[in-house]
């Protein structure tokens, strides 16, 4: 498909439910929390479809003014999103202390109760915008105080198209040729509201999902996260078009999606199975399973993750601790999801071929 506009609820609505990103149903840098009232219910197993908003293009430093800001890199006015001007138009306060996504959300499972596990299925994820960016500000990134050079931000547009059917996007090299890259579209931010009253920021994830950043949340993927409260009230936004591991410069390429999901509430033993003992964000895809390790400390995440792909392995199929730890150490490949929110990720990709004796 070749990315086109795409305004909020407009063309075609795969899922059971439409939550579309408005004043009233995002907030803007903060997390649900157990006191936040649903902006919708749905059933176990229901599929909902968001149309989920960037926070590129909208932020303060940009001018709080898509259509100004775009305008500079050629964008027509009637190629902006009208979620993005109501938002970034709204009285929505949004200062230097707030995360910058925009969070739409949550949405209550009907039945989920503490102890539980969601299944979060991705079942479709569609560009609605033919643009996005990638940001680098002034001390964030994997290089702050090193990039970027000089006292401005850098925000560097990116169109998308299709080459050879595949979606796509380019940047230029200083003589005017074009570096071209694949979009493999996924939600960076997915999860459940955590147990507390506080107000919980948007930027650093956690054991509730959040901002984890994995760039294998593709289509055909599920993310398992523990309920800690009813109804886990899911949430969801920082949507991606392509992402390296790590997202260096501070963001990946940004831009808005149509998103699609499936949302399960697991219990009992069927929520044993899917993720044992683990309560922390666990992915599979197609052809992988997922563990997560998160900290502040990238050497500590990379040993979080370590010991939950070994509890995975051990409870999924047998192994001792020993046995487990020698396969990961031959088989395993272990990525850094992100080094810029804060809280680092790393994760582990665990290949389903070679366990087939087991299935």
């Amino acid at each position: 498909m070749n990315p086109t506009l795409l305004q909020p609820g407009e063309g075609t609505i795969p899922g059971r439910h439409l939550l579309t990103s408005t004043p009233e149903t995002v907030s803007w840098g903060w997390l649900p929390n157990e006191k936040s009232a649903p902006c919708l219910t749905i059933g176990s197993g229901d599929t909902v479809t968001i149309d989920t908003l960037s926070h590129e293009g909208i932020m303060p430093d940009q001018g709080r003014d898509p259509v100004d800001f775009l305008g500079h890199h050629g964008v027509a006015p009637g190629e902006v999103l009208h979620d993005a001007k109501a938002i970034a138009g709204s009285a929505i306060r949004h200062g230097p202390d707030d995360g910058p996504h925009v969070v739409t959300g949550p949405i209550e499972v009907a039945g989920a109760e503490p102890g539980d596990v969601l299944r979060i299925d991705v079942l479709e994820l569609t560009p609605r915008t033919p643009y996005g960016f990638v940001s680098s500000r002034h001390g964030y990134g994997a290089l702050p105080g090193e990039l970027p050079e000089g006292t401005q931000s850098v925000f560097t547009f990116c169109r998308v198209g299709l080459s050879g059917g595949r979606m796509v996007s380019s940047m230029a090299a200083t003589d005017g040729r074009q570096a071209r890259f694949p979009l493999d579209p996924f939600l960076g931010l997915m999860g459940v509201a955590p147990a507390t009253s506080e107000p919980v920021h948007s930027v650093a994830p956690g054991d509730f999902g959040g901002n984890i950043d994995v760039k294998w949340a593709q289509v055909g993927s599920s993310l398992y996260l523990p309920v800690t409260v009813p109804g886990a009230l899911f949430f969801t936004g920082d949507p991606h078009y392509a992402q390296g591991n790590g997202e260096v410069a501070l963001t990946a390429l940004e831009a808005s999606l149509r998103a699609t999901l499936r949302l399960t509430v697991l219990t009992g033993a069927e929520a044993s199975a899917a993720t044992g003992t683990l309560r922390n964000p666990l992915l599979e895809s197609p052809g992988y399973w997922i563990p997560t390790g998160m900290d502040e400390d990238l050497g500590e995440a990379m040993k979080k993750c370590v010991r939950h792909a070994i509890t995975f392995l051990v409870e999924r199929f047998g192994f001792d601790r020993s046995t487990a730890m020698a396969y990961l150490s031959a088989a395993g490949d272990f990525e850094v999801s992100q080094v810029v929110d804060a809280t680092k990720g790393v994760h582990c990709m665990i290949r389903k071929a070679d366990f087939a004796q087991w299935y």
